[in-house]
């Protein structure tokens, strides 16, 4: 390995240490051809266990439902990898996992990504203590060639997989993301303020074309012009432009735009002092009836429901 790669072994021992996209592809490739295994990313995620990957695994593996294990997997992924990123998207009664890169550059090799889906069902089924049915596998390289291959993503997955999309994803039912996990909730909250000072003392990662669209939505959403139009002049680039930085991304402007509504509607319906008709023109909508659709596509309740404290979670 260490000839084909150019890596030293005895850098695997420091968790601390990193190593560039160029490496970890090659290792990748090079675990494929050793192996002669053509679906070894997903049979590499077979085999994690707890504490592969240090304070981050234990953080994701002590929240109190699978929903808040991935949201702390996409805010702490960065105490080990510097560029990937994991977000979260609502889709009614689904909830969709994103995966992918904070930079531009090559594709991601097929055997990481297939690694990183399947890391998530495998990690999920041990939280849940029975097999995690996802709705639906997305990614965006091509299938494998090998029939053996393609049968390995059905089992594992439990469902065919959808090559050639715009972005690598799972999606799992939304109740079954807000089920509760049985964690020590005192060890989960030491873990999690551990997760924090680490992440803390990190750099500050490169501002993606994702984060600055949303930096300069916040203030798009208080003058009521939510345009990519107007988006786009602000970070001085057409609208093509940006476009295709966000799809290299993994995003979409419309994604984003919906993203950052419902989390500030969540924190503004918070406050009894701002009315629900007041939540809707702060986020940009020109009358309240608009908003109200699209927090019911959100939550599944109406903003009123959820400002009377309704039984289901807010996320």
């Amino acid at each position: 390995m260490r000839e084909a790669t150019g890596f030293d072994p005895a850098r695997g021992l420091d968790p601390d240490a990193r190593i560039s996209l160029a490496e970890e592809t090659s290792i990748w490739e090079e675990a494929v051809r050793q192996t002669g295994d053509d679906a070894f990313g997903l049979h590499a995620a077979e085999m994690l266990r707890p504490g592969a990957f240090d304070v981050l695994d234990y953080a994701v593996r002590t929240a109190p439902t699978l929903r808040a294990s991935v949201e702390r997997l996409a805010r702490y992924n960065r105490l080990v990898h510097d560029v990937a990123v994991f977000s979260i998207r609502d889709r009614g009664d689904v909830m969709r996992i994103e995966h992918g890169f904070r930079v531009t550059g090559p594709s991601q090799c097929r055997h990481s990504a297939e690694f990183t889906i399947a890391s998530l069902v495998v990690i999920g089924t041990q939280l849940l203590g029975e097999p995690l049915r996802p709705r639906a596998v997305e990614f965006r390289h091509s299938p494998p060639a090998s029939p053996e291959a393609e049968a390995e993503h059905r089992r594992v997955f439990g469902v065919a997989p959808r090559f050639s999309m715009p972005a690598n994803a799972l999606e799992i039912d939304r109740a079954l993301s807000l089920r509760p996990l049985v964690v020590d909730a005192a060890l989960s909250r030491l873990i999690e303020r551990h997760a924090e000072s680490l992440l803390a003392a990190l750099p500050p990662p490169s501002a993606s074309t994702a984060d600055r669209v949303r930096r300069a939505l916040t203030a798009a959403l208080d003058e009521g012009n939510v345009t990519l139009k107007r988006v786009a002049a602000q970070l001085r680039m057409s609208e093509r432009s940006l476009q295709r930085r966000l799809a290299d991304e993994g995003e979409s402007f419309d994604a984003i735009v919906d993203a950052l509504r419902r989390d500030l509607a969540l924190r503004y319906l918070a406050d009894p002092k701002i009315a629900v008709a007041e939540v809707a023109y702060l986020l940009g909508y020109s009358e309240p009836s608009p908003f109200h659709r699209a927090f019911k596509r959100w939550t599944g309740r109406t903003p009123a429901e959820a400002r009377r404290g309704a039984s289901v979670p807010l996320t």
